[in-house]
């Protein structure tokens, strides 16, 4: 497997022969200009992970792409006039030999008197988990997880208790656009979580890494 990370939550996924593009909003860089694209995976509707202006050009470098997401995302788009597949938790998605699951329902909660959007995961070829804006346990062994690093409505002690839970081989930080100084925000897990067999690894923007 091969991962691109572009930026905050969006990142490049190829396995096999396979082109999956996740997330791409307005903190990422570059993703518009992705080519040869498979699939599109949409985690929800907030602009760090669906930036419509500059999905409308990467949807037109790559016409073919399959673009699913949860139902409120899939009318959000249609009203642009793109079309998209809805997915819910327990559907299973396989494109070119590689299953991708789906996991979650709802957005994590910002504050009680705001009501969730909706939120799906994705866990691709047994092996990547990407929860999206919520820490969704899979209930199943993973290999390497997308972790959300820092946001708005959680902080480094559930970050980390998250990673311990569902306690993959490796994991590297998503959700980061908005970080000026990484400082403690990653220094935390790799004190944590590396003595308990959990490797931490930050991606360079742009770089592609194989697992």
């Amino acid at each position: 497997m091969k991962i691109t990370k572009f930026g905050h939550s969006c990142m490049l996924v190829q396995e096999g022969d396979l082109r999956i593009l996740i997330d791409p909003g307005n903190y990422s860089t570059e993703q518009e200009k992705a080519k040869n694209i498979d699939v599109i995976l949409i985690s929800h509707e907030h602009a760090d992970h669906l930036d419509i202006p500059s999905f409308k050009t990467l949807i037109a470098n790559n016409s073919h792409a399959k673009i699913y997401s949860n139902p409120s995302v899939v009318a959000l788009l249609g009203k642009e006039g793109i079309n998209a597949e809805t997915v819910e938790a327990g559907k299973t998605i396989t494109e070119k030999g590689v299953a991708i699951e789906v996991f979650g329902r709802d957005h994590a909660i910002m504050h009680s008197s705001i009501p969730p959007v909706r939120n799906v995961g994705y866990f691709i070829a047994g092996r990547l988990f990407y929860p999206g804006d919520v820490f969704t346990l899979p209930g199943k062994s993973v290999e390497i997880l997308a972790l959300p690093i820092t946001a708005p409505w959680s902080k480094i002690g559930e970050v980390v208790d998250y990673a311990l839970a569902v306690h993959p081989k490796l994991c590297f930080p998503v959700h980061d656009g908005n970080l000026k100084n990484t400082g403690a925000t990653y220094r935390t897990p790799t004190q944590i979580l590396e003595p308990q067999g959990i490797k931490f690894t930050v991606l360079e923007l742009g770089k592609e890494y194989e697992f």
